[in-house]
């Protein structure tokens, strides 16, 4: 039995690791325009269709169709951005919500037409021998996705405090015209925060697809985990995105393991109402009131 908790737990850290990923996705657009972009599980999406075409049709080595696929998705985020947000005029934040759900509609058509309904698979990045720990067994690509969701935290973490970029982007949210007025070029932040959205996704897409495949329609499920998972941690919080995403990930994975495995969906929302009902900020976020503002 301990051995049974044990394993539900590491399988919990591993999907947990996954909804954290999205939501880091989620806070880095929001910190930067205070919006949602519900576009971000495509991102995560399109990062493991394009590692498994570069290395499976194109024959790339793993070590370069990382950056590529990366690098790829990026440009997807690019061209979001100048094509959809960009050209707008004074949109409100609700629009600009609404268009993110329609560019998520999109692509995931564009992504149905260009790799088919079929899931695909990719080969783990250093074997894939079950490692023993307490009873229990690790895949060695778990550890790749709870390790660089641990990396990645720390340095958006620092790159939004002690970069002059990343402060730049947290201005814009906080008040677009002071921002303006003391020489930051809102538009392009906005740019900015939507090509880290879009390469994080990606390489997030790239971490899990040898451990759960991957197919078109993935980013809508992974869009609304990561968003609860941004929800409970605190939204703009990127180690609340992380504690958000691992207590969703276990509540899903005990639930699953200790009731049923059918109320899996339900624990989880359970848990984000009952967080909502208590903080409903979030663990680590703050309660702030603000109007809506227009970019």
């Amino acid at each position: 039995m301990t051995g049974q908790i044990i394993q539900y737990v590491l399988t919990g850290l591993t999907l947990g690791s996954v909804y954290a990923i999205v939501a880091l996705g989620f806070n880095i657009i929001y910190n930067a325009t205070e919006i949602i972009n519900f576009a971000q599980g495509e991102f995560v999406m399109l990062g493991g269709l394009f590692m498994v075409t570069f290395v499976h049709s194109l024959g790339l080595p793993l070590p370069l169709a990382f950056p590529v696929a990366v690098a790829a998705v990026t440009l997807v985020g690019l061209m979001m951005e100048r094509l959809a947000i960009y050209p707008l005029k004074n949109p409100g934040v609700l629009t600009l919500i609404i268009i993110t759900i329609a560019l998520s509609i999109l692509v995931k058509g564009l992504a149905m037409f260009a790799w088919g309904k079929d899931p695909y698979s990719l080969r783990p990045f250093t074997g894939d021998k079950p490692i023993p720990f307490f009873g229990a067994v690790l895949m060695p690509q778990a550890l790749w996705v709870i390790g660089v969701t641990l990396v990645l935290v720390v340095l958006l973490t620092l790159f939004f405090e002690r970069t002059i970029i990343g402060k730049a982007m947290s201005a814009c949210a906080y008040d677009r015209e002071a921002a303006s007025l003391v020489g930051i070029n809102v538009r392009r932040m906005i740019m900015l925060s939507f090509m880290l959205s879009a390469a994080l996704g990606a390489a997030g897409g790239i971490l899990i697809t040898p451990i759960s495949l991957m197919e078109y329609d993935r980013g809508a499920m992974l869009a609304l985990k990561g968003f609860g998972a941004a929800i409970v941690g605190g939204l703009g919080s990127f180690y609340g995105a992380v504690a958000g995403g691992f207590l969703l990930g276990l509540v899903e994975s005990l639930g699953a393991g200790l009731i049923h495995s059918g109320y899996k969906d339900a624990m989880a929302l359970v848990l984000l109402l009952l967080v909502l009902f208590v903080k409903p900020s979030g663990i680590f976020g703050q309660i702030e009131v603000s109007k809506i503002k227009k970019f």
